[in-house]
């Protein structure tokens, strides 16, 4: 999955490069289309200049051969003056003819000096033309210069990015195939989980079968006598229905509370305009049939707040640790009873609510379009109050199971949810239908010249509770209909029936709750070992094949309890008599104490006294070990859980009985454990197997999805893959034909150039033999 993500970002990034270069490829093809343009312009005006200068270097030509006219004229002129001059003054006839020539010669002086000037002003303005084509000229060439700098560094960029969405591509590529091959190994990982799976169901079958063998051979749960109270026929507890139905009836409860809230504000709103139009109250009196429907509707939150009380405690009925079902939900019927009443409060205003829009009908001021929207509001109003009476059936239907059992079968209780639903709905497009029709009318009185400020905030608060009213009722159908799967599925229903969980069933099922909760806790407990069941069966063999019958051990364990009661009592004779004996052992201590006192004085005083003393103490001593010895030599009968046994309690005998009661109890407790330990073995190996089983079949659906989403984004890596090599080879191509026209256009530009510059240097020439000749004259 990480390899996916990344190529999943990288996918992103390269498509966030890919549009901006898109971007700035815009760019430059807007900016070389502009340059296009301007060099355009810019030969346009190159070729007017031409025009012009050509104009003018034929003027300058026209001027040169006048001017050379011109001075041919003034040197033959000259000459004539010069000839004239030396002839001398021929009479009146040559001064005329002189003074004829003075005057021309003056005129051709001004006309010379006129086109001497012409041609100066014509030599500043080429000049000054030549300096702005040489400005113009050298812009061209920087525009020229940056263009060519910018396709340069557009074509290193493409190029890198053409490297690297070619190696992105092989990279790619190369995901592609490892992710092929991650595909292959998780159908193979997937074909071995299913193989196990098969194994484990199968070995799972044959432990459930062999398990419900021993269940039926062996463990006598059926009661034959009261079927229905049959233990096997409860069903178990569902925490994951109750916690559903807990959310469902929180999530029904917030719902409800709205549409509470909707209708008494509806109500209240209504109240206000009955006092208001179509008489005001402050006013003047209001009709006797409005005060009354008035009256009514002031008493709506005694019908409306019950409905949410009654909720309330329906959902605080409703925990983790009771059965949430029709039958059991006794709550639901004081719901059902507020609703009933709610629904005989709309049926006893509905009349009135009638009558008052008839009595707007009736005003003066009340147009024909104002009467039709009350006609239909009277007709939408009917309808709401239908769809309530509607409502009012399918919940008491609902409620009836809780109070009578048997009443309604799982199927006709699908039925009528089904219908509750469409119910819902209908009600929905009621007042929804209702809404449209009094905005209508709240727009048609808007118009009135008789419309007061009050009336018409309270009509605003009216659309205002109706809208929530519509919003409400949509929220409640659409939460109804969301939730039909969950109403009409059975979450408790007795093992292999299809009759419906009753009351006592449910009590039944809460106390095995209790005790499975108990037995829970005290398994958590330390406790001592138990016997294998298997040792526990062959143990059971070993007792009911055994000579002893039922009757003898139930005398054994009598003739037990009397002989533990008389050893009770003899405990009891014995405690006193080891009192007693305690107390005699004082006694003999004390009379030995004085006798040794005595003994000791009478051998200080005479030494003959001393073998009457000793025999004396022999004889005390002979006393008390004769009274053990009385009491030992009684016979006793010994009994236990295996059987009696007459014995003389010696001290052989005594270790002889132990012993055999503890290798007795020691055989039993030894064979008890192992039978224990083989049960417990056994239990967790099936709990083992049937968690193993779980989690390979988790295992094998989360690899199906796995392989279902790799394959997916295997196939939208390929799809991308080719969108891109698709993307590529037409971004390249446009490159390429953005270079091929940027080339051309270069290539045409350097020719005009080179051109540009030939005319320059043409003119310049040209400009320097006419400076020439013009300094020779």
């Amino acid at each position: 999955m990480a390899n996916v993500t990344d190529l999943q970002t990288k996918y992103s990034k390269l498509a966030q490069e890919y549009s901006k270069l898109r971007a700035q490829n815009q760019v430059l093809k807007k900016a070389v289309v502009d340059e296009q343009a301007s060099s355009a312009s810019l030969k346009e005006q190159l070729k007017q200049r031409d025009q012009s200068l050509r104009k003018q270097e034929q003027e300058m030509d026209s001027l040169s051969f006048r001017n050379q006219q011109l001075a041919k004229r003034v040197e033959l002129l000259q000459e004539e003056l010069a000839a004239s001059e030396a002839k001398g003054k021929k009479g009146k006839h040559g001064q005329q003819t002189q003074s004829v020539f003075d005057e021309d010669l003056q005129k051709k002086i001004e006309e010379n000096e006129r086109l001497h000037i012409q041609f100066y002003e014509a030599d500043e303005q080429h000049k000054r033309q030549e300096a702005e084509l040489r400005a113009q000229l050298d812009e061209l060439e920087k525009d020229s210069e940056q263009h060519q700098a910018v396709v340069d560094g557009l074509t290193t960029k493409y190029m890198a990015t053409i490297e690297r969405l070619q190696s992105d591509k092989a990279r790619l590529e190369v995901k592609a195939q490892t992710l092929e091959r991650e595909a292959k190994e998780c159908r193979m990982r997937t074909d071995e989980c299913q193989q196990q799976l098969r194994q484990c169901q199968s070995e799972l079958n044959k432990q459930v079968k062999q398990s419900s063998s021993v269940i039926q051979e062996k463990v006598p749960f059926n009661d034959t006598k009261f079927s229905d109270y049959n233990s096997l026929n409860v069903p178990p507890h569902n925490r994951r229905h109750q916690l559903k139905a807990r959310d469902v009836a929180g999530q029904a409860l917030s719902f409800i509370q709205d549409l509470i809230a909707a209708l008494l504000n509806f109500h209240s709103y209504t109240e206000q305009r009955v006092h208001i139009y179509p008489r005001d109250s402050s006013i003047e009196p209001i009709s006797p049939l409005n005060q009354k429907f008035s009256q009514y509707l002031h008493e709506n939150a005694a019908y409306v707040r019950p409905l949410e009380d009654s909720f309330l405690q329906l959902h605080q009925s409703i925990t983790e640790d009771t059965v949430t079902v029709l039958e059991t939900v006794v709550k639901l019927k004081s719901f059902a009873d507020n609703f009933c009443s709610y629904t005989h409060f709309l049926q006893k205003i509905l009349p009135y609510q009638l009558k008052s829009l008839e009595e707007e009908c009736e005003a003066s001021l009340c147009t024909a379009a104002l009467t039709v929207k009350n006609q239909e509001l009277q007709t939408d109003m009917k309808r709401v109050t239908s769809v309530f009476e509607k409502l009012q059936n399918y919940i008491n239907l609902l409620a009836l199971p809780s109070v009578q059992q048997d009443a309604m079968p799982l199927s006709s209780t699908s039925a009528v949810f089904t219908q509750l639903a469409a119910c819902l709905h209908s009600l929905h497009d009621a007042i929804k239908e209702m809404s449209k029709h009094y905005n209508q009318k709240a727009g048609l009185e808007k118009e009135l010249p008789t419309i007061t400020q009050k009336l018409s905030t309270t009509t605003e608060c009216l659309l205002g509770s109706l809208g929530s009213l519509t919003s409400s009722t949509g929220k409640i159908a659409t939460f109804f209909s969301n939730n039909l799967d969950f109403f009409t599925s059975s979450g408790y229903s007795p093992r292999g029936s299809t009759v419906t969980l009753n009351p006592l069933q449910a009590e039944t099922m809460l106390a095995n709750k209790k005790k499975a909760a108990a037995y829970i806790h005290a398994i958590k407990k330390p406790r001592p070992q138990s016997v294998p069941h298997r040792e526990a069966l062959s143990n059971r063999r070993i007792l009911t094949s055994s000579t002893e019958s039922r009757e003898g051990l139930t005398q054994q364990v009598q003739q037990s309890q009397e002989k533990i009661a008389r050893l009770e009592q003899e405990k009891e004779h014995w405690l006193l008599e080891a009192q007693l004996g305690k107390v005699r052992l004082e006694k003999e201590n004390q009379r030995i104490g004085d006798l040794e006192a005595q003994l000791a004085a009478a051998l200080g005083g005479s030494p003959n006294s001393q073998p009457a003393a000793t025999s004396t103490l022999a004889q005390s001593h002979e006393e008390a070990e004769a009274e053990p010895k009385a009491a030992v030599k009684e016979t006793t009968l010994c009994t236990s859980l295996v059987g009696m046994l007459c014995t003389t309690p010696t001290i052989e005998h005594v270790g002889d009985e132990e012993s055999r009661e503890q290798l007795i109890k020691t055989h039993y407790m030894t064979r008890v454990g192992e039978l224990t330990t083989q049960l417990q073995i056994s239990d967790s190996k099936s709990v083992h197997f049937h968690s193993e089983c779980r989690a390979l079949a988790k295992r094998l659906a989360i690899a199906e999805k796995s392989r279902e989403t790799l394959s997916e984004e295997v196939k939208m890596a390929n799809q991308n893959i080719t969108r891109l090599q698709d993307e590529l080879t037409t971004t390249k191509r446009s490159y390429e034909d953005q270079l091929s026209m940027m080339s051309d256009h270069l290539c045409s530009m350097n020719e005009t150039l080179t051109k540009q510059r030939e005319e320059i240097d043409t003119l310049k020439l040209g400009n320097k033999g006419n400076a020439k000749k013009n300094k020779g004259r």
